[in-house]
């Protein structure tokens, strides 16, 4: 058998109770009254005729199932909310939803203006092409700085070493002049000095000859042949040297240039940036404006819990205009006290009832902070997640909610009404050969009706409903097996 646990509630929280439970009861109290007044009538002949024994009713100890469910009410609520922010700064076309409204999966809730929404479109195509067309450009114009630094470097340095070259080759030439100079020089001194030897001989033949040498010496020393070449091939390269240095200034002023409009490593990479930037941007407000050509739709089943888009208005792009609740996907929060906290568990099987219609669902969540409700009590917030959830279930609206917490299946069980509790803990009072004897009994988990006994008793033992006063361990007992 399975049996549910009462519903365990403040007084805040109770609910009306079921007419099948409530007959049960009432059944219940009356015979309980009755068995009482037997009792009370054969302990009272027992005073007047001592040989008549108190009579018991027993029930048998029985296995069977006992399921212990906590019986709470909550509010329904979703498990999903989209809120859709406009992302365009378009004109809005037509709103096709108002707040409160059921939609379903694909449904368009608002559109925008077609003109202005294909204006900002080729707005955002002309942003690219601006963007790509300034970033080409200044390439182009880096490349050419590029290359002409590099051709000034390369040229600077040729030119540096050709001009070195040359000044070297001419200093080596008019030391050759100045060598072959100062040897002419010298041989006419030495001409000079013979004359003067031969002076006191002015008819002779030597005499003649040397100054014919030092006149032949001093035309040599003005019309040198080798010395003219020389003196020309200086004059040839001191051209070039001229020619060398002007074409260096010229690279120097083209490297400056370069140097100076060309783009640094930073700046080139900010250039990039800005230009990936701008793209970004602009390719962004392409695919917003693609996603919504069609209208802005619902991504689920659900609810319209807020509206804020206004036909004609042009929001400003990021402005909240729809909040969705999904009704596809639906929880119950519930709130347990303290005494009811360590029956709950992730995972256990629930049985959900809304607007008269029952669901299936599972504990998913168990808050990890108390809150405190309008009682006063502390309370942890418990999520429901609701199995098959359909069109008939409203969001915000009270759940009745049963928890199956635990249960126990073939075990033995009792009538909560048996069990009697005292400083030693749980007890009953069975008939054993027509004596009334105590058990102390561990309990279980419990319905409404029975509960579950772990140690204490045994399979068929007769377990006393009614022991009332004058009654107690030990005494001689007439037992009747409740019907």
């Amino acid at each position: 058998m399975v049996i549910e646990m009462k519903e365990k509630k403040e007084k805040a929280e109770k609910t009306p109770m079921d007419k099948a439970k409530k007959k049960k009861i009432i059944k219940r109290v009356v015979f309980g009254v009755l068995a009482v007044v037997v009792i009370g009538f054969f302990v009272m002949n027992s005073l007047a005729a001592k040989n008549v024994t108190p009579i018991v009713q027993t029930m048998e100890v029985v296995r069977g199932d006992v399921e212990q469910v906590l019986s709470t009410s909550g509010t329904v609520k979703t498990e999903e909310v989209k809120t859709y922010f406009s992302d365009v700064a378009v004109q809005i076309g037509d709103v096709k939803v108002a707040a409160g409204d059921t939609v379903k999966k694909g449904q368009v809730l608002y559109t925008y203006d077609e003109t202005a929404l294909a204006d900002e479109k080729t707005m955002a195509q002309l942003k690219i092409q601006a963007s790509d067309g300034g970033y080409e450009s200044s390439m182009i114009k880096e490349n050419k700085y590029i290359s002409e630094l590099g051709e000034a470097n390369i040229n600077l340095g040729v030119l540096e070493q050709q001009i070195a070259d040359c000044e070297n080759y001419v200093n080596e030439l008019n030391q050759k002049i100045t060598d072959k100079q100062d040897a002419l020089a010298y041989e006419g001194a030495l001409l000079q000095i013979s004359l003067l030897d031969w002076s006191d001989k002015p008819d002779s033949e030597e005499y003649m000859n040397l100054q014919k040498l030092i006149q032949l010496n001093t035309y040599e020393q003005q019309h040198n042949e080798q010395i003219e070449a020389w003196q020309n091939e200086v004059k040839e390269y001191q051209d070039k040297i001229t020619a060398y240095k002007e074409y260096e200034a010229e690279m120097k002023s083209q490297k400056s240039a370069s140097e100076s409009a060309s783009l640094d490593s930073g700046s080139k990479s900010q250039l990039a940036a800005n230009t990936q930037m701008e793209n970004m941007t602009a390719n962004e407000t392409l695919a917003a404006i693609e996603g919504v050509e069609n209208g802005v739709t619902a991504d689920f089943d659900g609810v319209i819990t807020s509206l804020s888009a206004v036909e004609g208005s042009t929001p400003v792009v990021g402005t909240e205009m729809v909040k969705l609740e999904s009704t596809e996907k639906v929880k119950v929060e519930i709130s347990i006290s303290k005494y009811d906290l360590e029956k709950i568990a992730v995972g256990q099987e629930t049985d959900v009832t809304i607007a008269g219609n029952t669901y299936q669902g599972k504990v998913v969540k168990i808050n990890g902070m108390a809150t405190t409700n309008a009682s006063g009590a502390a309370v942890v917030g418990v999520d429901i997640q609701i199995n098959n959830p359909d069109s008939s279930i409203f969001l915000g609206v009270e759940a009745k909610v049963k928890v199956h917490t635990a249960k126990a299946e073939q075990a033995l069980i009792v009538p909560i009404e048996v069990i009697n509790s005292d400083k030693d803990g749980d007890f009953v009072y069975t008939v054993e050969n027509g004596i009334l004897t105590r058990k102390n009994i561990v309990t279980g988990i419990s319905s409404d009706a029975y509960c579950e006994v772990k140690e204490g008793l045994t399979e068929g033992d007769q377990v006393a409903g009614n022991v009332g006063v004058g009654l107690g361990e030990g005494m001689a007992v007439t037992a009747v097996p409740m019907q």
